[in-house]
């Protein structure tokens, strides 16, 4: 089997937390200046492997195995949430750097391996900015509308970056496919004593934002049975998701309601407008129908039993997407090769691998996050089950390159 360098592989991944370091995190949002200097490292790093490197105008850094015409794509993204962790996107990253070193240290596999780091999959700008253009999904309209939290341009912070370059594409019949890895970023594989996930698909998502309208007036004088409170179905509902989300999903399912807004959001007067948003994810679409339904449901008979008007925008609409079945399978066979047993797992989060697994065969492979914690500075994960995942992720890729298996 191909040997991973474990201590070389955990130097690699401290050495490039370095950019950005806050304490135990990271601090490297897409197109910071800690986010080009650690592309620009991770590009001689490459190099130094003998691959032929290159990154683009947007970040991204692509190294491609020289001389061969076919290849097998292992990578993630190197940039972070805002005060991060040092393992989210990064782990990925550095195993298809030390899979890239070990093939080259090894001699020539059937095919090659190049690596690669996507630009901005935590969205400071476009969500999976990199991925998305290496597929041709990008729109410039999408580039020149962009903005961050602060309100700045994308374009203007592209130009101060002084990158330069066409955005980076999937050279065309190049890839058998793309093997990412990740860290859980929950506690799932805890929970089940495991210490490889392989992912069987990722969770579609519907998220709809609920207006409601009712009528202002002073909260101490008004009785409570002549109030029109728009903000009163909403906490209904908010309530009622509980049992009835619950029983109209599945094994999978999960909902969350992260905005709620009230106007003229005074103590003092009674809320005449509420905009709340509620987002549903599952991996079958059938749920999704369903959740959605019973929610839209539940809100129209709460909001007609208070008297208020309600309006529901349902903003967006992304269909699960699964991974490969032959790179799962092979996945499932290397990790049985170093000793371990997988569990098959559903992402409920979105990762590189979603993007690109509408457009060539995909496949994510989870290591576990200590206590399930992800996107802060406590997120970690133990030094052997890096070591671990990248060893069966090196398996993977030799089984891949040696049976050219993968359609």
């Amino acid at each position: 089997m191909i040997e991973i360098d474990g201590d070389r592989l955990l130097a690699d991944l401290r050495a490039l937390a370095a950019f950005g370091r806050r304490g135990t995190g990271v601090h490297r949002p897409a197109l910071s200046t800690d986010d080009i200097a650690a592309r620009r490292w991770l590009a001689a790093e490459m190099a130094a492997v003998g691959l032929d490197t290159r990154m683009d105008g947007y970040g991204t850094v692509l190294g491609m195995t020289p001389g061969v015409r076919r290849a097998v794509l292992v990578g993630s993204h190197s940039d972070t949430v805002p005060n991060g962790g040092w393992l989210d996107g990064a782990l990925g990253v550095i195993y298809g750097l030390a899979i890239a070193r070990a093939v080259r240290a090894r001699g020539a596999l059937p095919v090659g391996v190049d690596a690669v780091s996507f630009q901005d999959e935590e969205g400071t700008w476009v969500p999976c900015l990199g991925a998305r253009a290496f597929v041709g999904a990008l729109r410039p309209a999408e580039i020149a509308a962009a903005r961050d939290a602060t309100g700045a341009r994308l374009p203007d912070a592209l130009a101060a970056t002084g990158l330069a370059g066409e955005p980076i594409t999937a050279p065309q019949g190049r890839y058998l496919g793309f093997v990412e890895a990740h860290i859980e970023q929950g506690p799932r594989l805890l929970a089940e004593g495991r210490r490889i996930g392989v992912v069987t698909g990722f969770a579609g998502i519907r998220r709809m934002t609920l207006r409601t309208t009712g009528r202002p007036d002073h909260a101490g004088t008004t009785p409570m049975n002549l109030r029109l409170d728009a903000s009163r179905p909403l906490f209904r509902l908010a309530v009622w998701a509980a049992e009835g989300l619950a029983a109209a999903g599945g094994a999978h399912s999960v909902w969350n309601i992260g905005a709620v807004k009230l106007l003229p959001g005074a103590a003092n007067v009674v809320p005449a407008a509420g905009e709340m948003i509620l987002e549903l994810r599952d991996t079958d679409p059938a749920v999704l129908d369903a959740l959605e339904a019973a929610a839209v449901s539940a809100a129209k008979r709460l909001a007609r039993e208070d008297s208020i008007d309600l309006d529901i925008e349902v903003t967006t609409r992304l269909p699960p997407i699964a991974t490969d079945p032959v790179l799962r399978a092979e996945l499932e066979a290397a990790t049985g090769d170093c000793g371990e047993t997988a569990l098959l797992m559903p992402s409920g989060a979105g990762h590189d691998s979603m993007i690109l697994a509408a457009h060539m065969p995909a496949a994510l492979l989870f290591v576990p996050s200590i206590g399930g914690r992800s996107h802060t500075p406590e997120e970690d994960t133990d030094p052997a089950d890096i070591i671990l995942g990248a060893q069966v992720l090196a398996r993977a890729v030799e089984r891949l390159c040696q049976q050219k298996a993968v359609r």
